[in-house]
């Protein structure tokens, strides 16, 4: 079932050109309505139900169903996003809820690692890298070079 806003609780983001949902859409699903100011998924045929918009919509106003495998038929999901995890409700059929905490960050907000911690390594260039050739119990990698068919590195 795709992404679906309440429009009871869509705020618009306040105000603001574009909405969070629409920043955040990988399909550039989300539109806001420009005299309503509420946001509404404008093909629900094409959402691929990644949570995106859910996961990150301020006012909890947007809603998918949730997958089987963590909220059976009939519960609800709603994801409550902090700066460093986020935190599940499902509530059942039943009455009873259960949370779900999960971190969304590994190194502190605004601090970026794009080697990922290979930065300091004489190796980061080596194609022995890309293979891993001791875990493949071999000595070497066969590559193509340059000009080359096969050649052994």
């Amino acid at each position: 079932m795709p992404s679906f806003v309440n429009p009871e609780k869509c705020d618009g983001c306040k105000g603001l050109d574009k909405t969070a949902c629409q920043y955040i859409c990988p399909n550039n699903l989300m539109v806001l309505k420009k005299d309503t100011r509420k946001a509404y998924n404008q093909e629900p045929e094409q959402c691929w139900e990644c949570m995106c918009c859910v996961k990150i919509c301020p006012t909890q106003a947007i809603s998918v169903r949730g997958y089987a495998d963590f909220v059976p038929l009939g519960a609800s999901c709603v994801p409550l996003r902090s700066t460093d995890s986020i935190l599940w409700t499902v509530k059942f059929r039943n009455g009873s809820i259960k949370r779900f905490k999960f971190p969304i960050r590994t190194i502190a907000e605004g601090r970026v690692d794009p080697a990922g911690g290979w930065a300091n390594s004489p190796d980061i260039n080596s194609q022995d890298l890309c293979t891993e050739p001791a875990s493949l119990g071999t000595e070497n990698v066969w590559t193509k070079l340059e000009g080359e068919t096969n050649a052994r590195l």
